[in-house]
């Protein structure tokens, strides 16, 4: 059972609830798991302390990737249940804007049920990510969950049940309230589903061209939809090459930093926005740590302008 705060314990949103949850049992091999420490160790907390109040709750116990043989197709499949349950009781006992760092992307699950129990209501969720982690245990063979995890958050009819239906409420989120962001293609079967789900998208070059616009009109149409906003942030949306941080080496394919800052900076100022969950850093591939402590500094402005809208 998650206790929900009651409305008179709520903290103004000035106030950041620092939650690292250092998994990697989701993704495709080892590394995130270390991203919380190495985001505190660049000064995350010190920066976001300029303009915000901060409760840093620490991190949750390390669970680091290692093939599992009896969930080929589903690697990790209880440990990712796990914990994303305990996450989603850290965030439903916030009182101010909950900042999950991660860890792979399946955290997302514990912080939709986290808000879920906090707030009630319609819980959007602006899922800014080159993928839409759409797949499902029997429509790829590399088994990793953290390109599983919106298939399980929409109830998918091949999701499995133990982690889909693992909160208190199934599905987690409605096709309705989810809209991708910055999304690349996909593979055909997550392109099926988000034609025939009628999911709204809006595209990586679209973002890349106009990031403040295409961030605006985003928001326009979820929060029609939506009484508070997640947001969730993959860094692999940041092209490797001009920021080398993500799991995924991908090169060429995403946005520039600075445009992924923009318009991070724009959503984030949406006064419905109710938890930023950071996903997929893999501080392995910044061996000096100068990728890390740039990305720091960005997210934090983005943090910054927020504060002072």
């Amino acid at each position: 059972m998650i206790d929900r705060p009651s409305d008179s314990t709520m903290s103004p949103m000035r106030t950041i609830d620092l939650i690292g949850v250092p998994t990697s049992m989701g993704a495709f091999a080892p590394g995130q798991e270390r991203a919380p420490a190495r985001l505190r160790a660049a000064g995350l907390v010190e920066r976001l302390r300029r303009d915000w109040e901060v409760r840093d709750h620490g991190d949750s116990e390390v669970r680091r990737w290692f093939p599992d043989v009896q969930h080929p197709f589903a690697q990790h499949l209880p440990a990712v249940r796990d914990i994303a349950l305990g996450t989603a009781r850290r965030v439903a006992s916030t009182t101010g804007l909950p900042l999950v760092l991660g860890g792979d992307c399946t955290i997302e699950l514990g912080t939709l049920a986290g808000l879920h129990h906090r707030h009630g209501g319609h819980i959007g969720l602006l899922y800014f990510d080159l993928h839409a982690d759409m797949n499902v245990p029997t429509s790829v063979r590399w088994g990793a969950l953290d390109s599983m995890g919106m298939a399980h958050a929409l109830g998918d009819t091949d999701a499995d049940p133990l982690l889909a239906g693992a909160f208190h409420r199934s599905p987690l989120l409605e096709p309705d309230r989810l809209h991708l962001f910055a999304h690349g293609d996909g593979m055909e079967r997550e392109r099926e589903r988000i034609a025939a789900l009628h999911i709204r998208r809006t595209g990586v070059a679209e973002v890349a061209v106009d990031p403040e616009g295409a961030a605006q009109r985003a928001l326009d149409s979820i929060t029609r939809e939506a009484d508070h906003l997640a947001v969730h942030l993959d860094v692999d949306v940041i092209d490797f090459v001009d920021l080398p941080i993500s799991e995924n080496a991908d090169r060429n394919e995403g946005l520039g930093f600075d445009a992924t800052l923009v318009a991070l900076g724009r959503i984030l100022s949406h006064p419905r926005v109710a938890a930023l969950t950071i996903c997929e850093l893999n501080p392995d591939h910044d061996p000096d740590g100068s990728a890390v402590v740039r990305f720091v500094d960005g997210i934090a402005g983005a943090l910054s302008r927020a504060a002072r809208a």
